[in-house]
């Protein structure tokens, strides 16, 4: 049986992606959301560049998206929402896991409260 998304399919999968993430910040403690600033710190410097390089290859004719597959909303240098999208929530769900594993494992950064 073969279930047809249409243009969710990019968000589906990002859906997919942070429900099976965001468990950990409930039942491993993780403390991502509870640390707005970090998170920001962490997450833009990775999405400014990619959607700099996004921006370019789109205009260049190097990289394009289904338009079936996407929602068909559109921001500035025709990047698509889904894929600003990806570029937050997939930095998000990796340091959610890097701070599970982290949890489990009794890691520390030094940041940690005494």
């Amino acid at each position: 049986m073969e279930i047809e998304f249409g243009s969710f399919s990019y968000v589906a999968v990002l859906a997919f992606v942070i429900l099976g993430s965001i468990w950990l910040e409930v039942v491993l403690r993780t403390r991502v959301l509870v640390r707005p600033r970090r998170l920001l710190l962490a997450i833009v410097p990775v999405v400014i560049p990619f959607l700099i390089w996004d921006a370019y290859a789109i205009s260049q004719g190097h990289w394009w998206f289904d338009e079936a597959r996407i929602l068909g909303i559109y921001l500035l240098f025709d990047i698509p929402l889904d894929e600003l999208l990806f570029f937050i929530l997939i930095p998000f769900v990796s340091i959610l896991t890097l701070e599970a594993v982290r949890s489990v494992k009794g890691w520390r950064v030094g940041d940690e409260v005494p």
